[in-house]
């Protein structure tokens, strides 16, 4: 199995400091800090990480559950939103998925669907935040 890594440092308070990440594939390098975390400010933070890999998580191993019933995906699109509540702690992500998919039933698109927000790998990582909800656009 493959191994990833991603590296983090922090000078500096809480409040008053700053971060940088950086990712082993070097696609992104960047800053992070309190305001972009709890204040809506500037740069990254590790929720927003999260719902990177968990949309792109998802919108693989769906592609993999559809692909392995002999369809091909015209369009999937997944956006992932990761609410951080008090805590502070992660409450709730929300999946929302656009999927044109020919050659497959809407009930059946729907329960595969479901299929890979419950098996995708970041999904079982995930399984101890309280409420994961999805949310179907069919195209």
């Amino acid at each position: 199995m493959t191994v990833k890594s991603a590296e983090a440092t922090w000078n500096g308070t809480l409040k008053e400091g700053k971060g940088h990440l950086k990712l082993e594939s070097g696609v992104y390098e960047g800053g992070y800090n309190f305001a972009g975390r709890f204040e809506n400010g500037k740069g990254t933070n590790p929720e927003e990480l999260i719902a990177a890999a968990h949309s792109g998580c998802y919108t693989m191993f769906l592609s993999a559950l559809l692909s392995g019933k002999g369809l091909n995906p015209e369009h999937l699109h997944t956006t992932a939103k990761v609410h951080l509540g008090e805590g502070p702690t992660v409450t709730k992500i929300e999946l929302f998925l656009e999927a044109q998919v020919s050659g497959i039933s809407e009930e059946d698109l729907r329960a595969t669907a479901q299929e890979a927000k419950e098996k995708c790998p970041i999904s079982k990582l995930l399984a101890a935040v309280p409420e994961m909800t999805l949310d179907i656009k069919i195209l």
